[in-house]
């Protein structure tokens, strides 16, 4: 039998907090360890989340702000709920790893938390489009990466963090940031997410 999905809640709105995590706690399959407000998102990076999740559900709201450019940089792959196009940028940008229209079904939801939670990309096919048509234009561009390179990209696409990168190829966290930025900057790529999607429709990766 496999191992239950431990999942984290966020959302501004308690009742949609308690709505997401009655909805996700009844599947046979998938455990809410905690819940907690949006502003937990960013302490995920200081340890301040329980480590052991495998998944950050997080409602941005009805009202979400802002583009943010702090991008997520924890372990934990998230999963956004976004009420419009500009916050699934947002959330993009961020390096969310699966962003769902917030007016997505309860079959969609599921769906899309049992395939984030199991390291796959989602999106809305409302929002996919959109998201990826930046990468569009770079398909046809050669992308030279080195060796490393190479190897921290495929890590990347395991949802690996820089210390876990750091520590798979006996090489400091400096090191890893250094190639990241590096990768970044040759796939025109907004975040470590972005990267993995371009290099992808590039061929330089095969998920």
């Amino acid at each position: 039998m496999e191992e239950s999905l431990r999942l984290i809640i966020l959302s501004e709105d308690p009742l949609t907090r308690a709505g997401l995590s009655s909805l996700l706690a009844s599947g046979a399959d998938t455990l809410v360890l905690a819940q907690g407000s949006g502003e937990l998102l960013t302490a995920a990076a200081g340890g301040e989340i329980d480590a052991t999740a495998d998944l950050i559900v997080w409602d941005m709201g009805w009202h979400a702000g802002e583009p943010d450019d702090e991008p997520l940089d924890q372990g934990i792959p998230v999963l956004a709920l976004a009420p419009h196009l500009t916050a699934a940028t947002m959330a993009w940008r961020m390096g969310c790893r699966a962003v769902l229209a917030r007016q997505a079904s309860e079959e969609q939801l599921v769906t899309a938390v049992a395939a984030a939670g199991n390291g796959l990309l989602v999106f809305s096919p409302s929002l996919a489009e959109a998201l990826v048509k930046g990468a569009a234009g770079s398909e046809g561009a050669a992308v030279d990466l080195t060796i490393r390179e190479t190897e921290v990209l495929s890590l990347l696409a395991e949802g690996l963090t820089n210390k876990a990168i750091a520590q798979r190829l006996s090489i400091s966290e400096h090191t890893v940031k250094f190639h990241v930025n590096a990768l970044l900057t040759k796939l025109d790529a907004q975040s470590r997410t972005d990267a993995v999607v371009r290099a992808t429709r590039l061929g330089l990766l095969a998920l």
